[in-house]
């Protein structure tokens, strides 16, 4: 077997599976699959879906002319699962058993570990997970919120924000475990971390409101007039989580999730428009500022991500406010699929060991 590895990547969304083949580090074939309402309408739920969409996959690589047993390894999406270090994990009869029952909730991710496994185990190779959004290496002290009953947990965009500082790093000719750094991934959801040595040691909630606003996603609200809303009557629970996260953010204030739409409409004299991105921006360099307590002022780059960090405008009101604290990095968009292939062939190359999923509770 050579270094230069050939790995299957896959990562399942709702109603699509994006597949790509990476020979090494470079992508030499992808597609998306569509999955229309018909197709998954006879499945009671996502991970029933497993074997339905194993069998499309296995049929798209045949009709590529691509041998599955010239494939190293195959590495999904992870799911919820309990928390987990960062890393690369092989999927074991443990995870597939914890994916399978949904112990965290139902999730399109949870079909990665699934689905690969079933086709590594049709080659003989093993089969992958990498950095799923249940990385939890929060120190204990960040993890006091106010209240007991409270606890604040760890729930972000863990993939690429551990492909992202990598990167990062090696632009500094240093390695991830080497340096103090601040991501923040921004998309629909926005999450900020502070990387401490290759550790994620604190993070907000990027799910369900804490952070800045995003957006879709309301943030952290005002905590007593958010439950006098709760109580008021007019709204039902199912509203209210919508009000919190597909409804918040920009999309509240200016009917729209698509940044570009919203920098026109700055461009056209909207000051509204002007004020609530303004907003938006000085909330994630404040995230920034916070954080950087939390490194104790020794940080060696902040890293912006994700799709709004194609916005130039945004990019310079968050580096306006932010660069005195360190040189700011900008990597766009998402790299997902690269990440994946990208922590196996540090496994088969021995440049790290794969961690083994033990299902803790804690």
């Amino acid at each position: 077997m050579t270094e230069n590895y050939r790995i299957l990547v896959i990562n399942p969304g709702s109603t699509s599976t994006k597949v790509a083949l990476f020979d090494g580090s470079s992508p030499t074939f992808s597609n998306t699959i569509r999955h229309s309402d018909e197709d998954l309408s006879p499945f009671p739920n996502i991970t029933s879906q497993y074997e339905f969409r194993e069998e499309i996959i296995l049929r798209m690589l045949k009709d590529n002319g691509i041998s599955p047993e010239s494939i190293d390894a195959v590495v999904g999406r992870g799911g919820l699962l309990y928390p987990l270090e960062g890393g690369t994990y092989e999927v074991n009869d443990l995870m597939k058993e914890h994916l399978l029952a949904g112990v965290l909730g139902e999730h399109a991710s949870n079909l990665g570990g699934l689905i690969s496994s079933a086709i590594a185990d049709e080659i003989g190779v093993p089969a992958f997970i990498v950095d799923p959004v249940v990385v939890d290496e929060m120190d204990d002290i960040a993890r006091i919120s106010g209240h007991p009953i409270l606890k604040r947990k760890s729930i972000f965009h863990a993939l690429n924000h551990k492909a992202c500082a990598r990167v990062a790093a090696e632009g500094m000719n240093k390695k991830y475990a080497d340096v103090n750094m601040i991501v923040a991934h921004m998309g629909g959801g926005i999450s900020i971390a502070a990387h401490k040595k290759g550790r994620v040691v604190d993070v907000n909630n990027a799910l369900n409101g804490d952070g800045p606003f995003t957006p879709e996603r309301a943030g952290g609200l005002p905590v007593a007039d958010l439950v006098k809303l709760c109580f008021s009557g007019k709204y039902a629970e199912s509203e209210i989580q919508k009000m919190i996260k597909g409804k918040g953010g920009l999309v509240a204030y200016l009917g729209t999730n698509d940044v570009r739409e919203i920098i026109v409409k700055i461009e056209a004299g909207d000051k509204k428009a002007k004020l609530v991105l303004d907003a938006m921006g000085y909330q994630i360099a404040k995230e920034i500022g916070l954080l950087a307590t939390v490194l104790e002022g020794d940080v060696d780059a902040i890293v912006l991500s994700g799709g709004v960090a194609y916005s130039d405008y945004v990019v310079r009101e968050i580096m306006r406010r932010t660069e005195w604290i360190a040189p700011v990095v900008i990597i766009p968009g998402e790299a997902e699929m690269e990440a994946l292939a990208g922590g196996a062939i540090r496994v088969l190359k021995n440049e790290e060991t794969a961690n083994i999923y033990m299902g803790n509770r804690e």
